[in-house]
């Protein structure tokens, strides 16, 4: 493991966060059931990670026979009204499952959100937060946990959502003031009040924006 890769651990163990290291993705599933018990409510934040994990789809199937109960906002043929009942269900759910646009070697989670439901659910509501993140998501602080977000997360994220921002021509943040723009809320998580409720799980792999 590499040294910035030990460092980034300790530190997040340090604001009292769960910190746990696997070589690669198909290690994800199999390690994050073991903060999943059996029949608990599970919710998910948007996240490429978890897709390119197979976290999405297993949890999904497990939620298919029964052993969890997933409130699935990728569910096809959802209405406006139904996803949005989801988004506030995931508040009350046992265990919430997202990535981190960043993370720092200080032991600070950096995401930035539009809606707003990803990160509301990381600062409170839900009994635990997993967060999933590949290594190229590791930056040395938060000043460059923020350039990241502009120069890789949010670009990417908004060509992959199809948004007419000048991001997506320019490859970089251009502070908009666009319709489409998916940057509205800037979130911060340090020390934790409450000990190990987020999770951290880094992998040894590039993963996700």
């Amino acid at each position: 493991m590499e040294e910035y890769v030990s460092k980034t651990l300790e530190a997040l163990r340090r604001n009292r966060m769960v910190a746990e290291y696997v070589d690669s993705r198909w290690d994800v599933l199999p390690k994050i059931l073991e903060w999943i018990p059996q029949g608990a409510t599970v919710a998910f934040g948007g996240s490429v990670t978890l897709e390119e994990t197979g976290v999405l789809n297993g949890i999904r199937q497990m939620g298919a026979q029964g052993e969890l109960e997933v409130l699935d906002r990728f569910a096809p043929g959802l209405t406006s009204e139904e996803l949005k009942d989801l988004f506030r269900r995931a508040f009350t759910s046992d265990v919430f499952l997202t990535s981190s646009n960043a993370v720092t070697q200080d032991g600070y989670l950096y995401n930035v959100d539009g809606r707003g439901n990803r990160v509301a659910a990381m600062i409170y509501g839900p009994d635990t937060v997993i967060v999933v993140a590949g290594i190229n998501k590791i930056c040395e602080n938060l000043e460059a946990a923020i350039r990241r977000n502009q120069t890789v997360s949010a670009p990417k994220n908004a060509a992959r959502l199809h948004k007419n921002t000048p991001c997506v021509q320019t490859g970089e943040c251009m502070h908009c003031l666009s319709k489409d723009r998916i940057c509205a809320s800037f979130v911060a998580l340090g020390p934790q009040m409450i000990p190990n409720r987020i999770k951290v799980l880094l992998v040894g792999e590039s993963l996700g924006y």
